[in-house]
């Protein structure tokens, strides 16, 4: 076969020569000049009281190297969601924001420490990223599984569909029953939280079945909302019959009350939306780098004013700004401020936990009333020990896994994260392109992509509930068997 036959067979995206090949060539140098050059310029050269050192340049070339990598997610050839959504993260919650707060000289949350622990905070940070990139190089773009490594793909049962469904009506109507009706979901955060405490379903110290609730209140509804969507879309048999369309339209009402943004912390609403987009629009490259690209503009614009469904009108805290860099100031973006503290904390006589932290949140459903000295999340742990007035802080991944593991063992996590990220993604790619009925991949990776930014803020132990529940609904419509009638076509 010649050369040019080959040629005429790849893909048009692949080769460049289509019209959305020749676009992202167009595209390619004002979003990578934009992301690593405009962008961390216009924040650096603000006025502010923030010191010029070694702090400062070490911000800059993260936030430099997170913009080229993010970059280079958006405008790559293949959609990467996992890895895209990671370093959308760091870009902006690590990077941008970071440096913003280093330059004004102002942070969410005061650093109880020297200036060096926040340098060491950044310096790993950076580490830990390259960490990610040599963990994807790792896995070889063109690979392919050999014999001994094809496994029978899962896919969604027929028959469990409808009981998932039923779990997800059931889950979501106690929710809402134990919270007092419907009203409070469209009240606010506060409300939400002076429901479920008066409810006595928290008690002092524990809020394991607060956890437990909420995951079966919001999980199952939202994943069976995206199983049902894949369906209408992959099958013209479900779109000409009606049961589906009703599921699907008794499913978004069921959303509507249960994960709307009024009653649910933004960054479990951003999952929602996330999860939903890649759901709907899986092989779109346009969608894909839409939402990398607008996400940038959405952290910085609309996600911190956001916060205001949090209170109720009474409560609602007047929005002050006297400068540009303010919204990357605020609490939304405590996360590398909170490493430091994390590494000041270990050094003043705390030490390190050994992976006690992370058995906590993965025994996250144990009350306190049996284990008695369960881990306390590691941002109110930390908090605690600053006398903070607010407890209520994030605990990215880095402080997780350098408290738990030491900085090497941070490192090397990060990279078994990039490794397994970038395989994933590379057989989700494969995955969604062939016809047919969606599998659980299909669902599965769009989920965690949206629920990534909450993984990645922390604390894991206010995460866990979440993904536990997530788990055990995958795993309920899970089918192996290779029979058609047993899938959802």
């Amino acid at each position: 076969m010649s050369a040019v036959t080959l040629t005429a067979r790849r893909p048009a995206e692949a080769t460049g020569g289509s019209p959305r090949g020749a676009l992202r060539r167009v595209l390619a140098l004002p979003l990578v000049l934009s992301l690593t050059v405009l962008m961390p310029a216009f924040v650096a050269l603000q006025p502010g009281t923030g010191l010029r050192d070694q702090v400062f340049w070490l911000q800059l070339v993260l936030t430099v190297y997170a913009g080229a990598r993010l970059s280079a997610m958006i405008l790559g050839r293949h959609r990467k969601l996992l890895q895209g959504t990671f370093w959308l993260f760091v870009y902006m919650a690590m990077g941008i924001a970071a440096l913003a707060q280093d330059v004004v000289g102002k942070t969410p949350v005061p650093v109880a420490g020297s200036r060096s622990d926040l340098a060491e905070a950044v310096a790993l940070v950076l580490v830990a990223c390259v960490a990610f990139d040599a963990g994807a190089v790792l896995v070889r773009p063109g690979a392919r599984s050999t014999a001994r490594t094809v496994f029978r793909p899962a896919m969604v049962s027929r028959r469990r569909l409808a009981l998932l469904i039923a779990v997800a009506f059931a889950g979501s109507g106690l929710f809402v029953m134990k919270l007092g009706g419907l009203s409070v979901f469209f009240a606010s955060r506060m409300e939400i939280n002076e429901s479920i405490a008066t409810s006595g379903l928290s008690t002092p110290g524990s809020q394991a079945s607060t956890a437990i609730l909420r995951g079966f209140g919001t999980v199952p509804a939202l994943l069976a909302l995206m199983v049902v969507t894949r369906w209408l879309i992959t099958s013209p048999r479900a779109r000409g019959r009606p049961l589906p369309w009703m599921a699907l339209v008794a499913l978004v009402g069921l959303n509507g009350i249960v994960n709307n943004p009024i009653s649910n912390p933004r960054y479990w609403f951003l999952t929602v939306l996330l999860a939903l987009l890649f759901t709907v629009f899986p092989q779109s490259p346009a969608m894909y780098r839409a939402a990398l690209s607008l996400g940038v503009a959405a952290a910085v614009l609309i996600f911190p004013f956001a916060d205001r469904f949090r209170y109720d009108e009474a409560n609602t805290r007047a929005t002050e700004t006297s400068s540009v860099l303010d919204p990357l100031v605020l609490k939304d973006y405590d996360q590398m401020a909170m490493f430091a503290n994390t590494i000041t904390y270990a050094d003043a006589g705390n030490g390190h936990t050994y992976g006690r932290q992370l058995a906590g949140s993965a025994l996250f459903f144990v009350p306190r009333s049996v284990w008695t000295d369960k881990p306390k999340d590691t941002g109110v742990m930390v908090s605690e020990w600053m006398a903070a007035a607010n407890t209520n802080r994030s605990s990215p991944l880095w402080a997780e896994l350098w408290l738990d593991f030491g900085p090497f063992g941070m490192v090397a996590g990060f990279g078994l994260i990039g490794w397994a990220s970038a395989r994933v993604d590379r057989r989700y790619a494969r995955v969604v392109a062939r016809p047919g009925p969606a599998s659980i991949l299909t669902l599965a990776v769009p989920l965690v992509a949206g629920y990534s930014f909450i993984l990645l803020r922390g604390p894991l132990l206010q995460a866990s509930g979440r993904v536990a529940i997530g788990i055990m609904c995958l795993a309920l419509i899970t089918t192996l068997r290779p029979e058609r009638w047993r899938q959802l076509r």
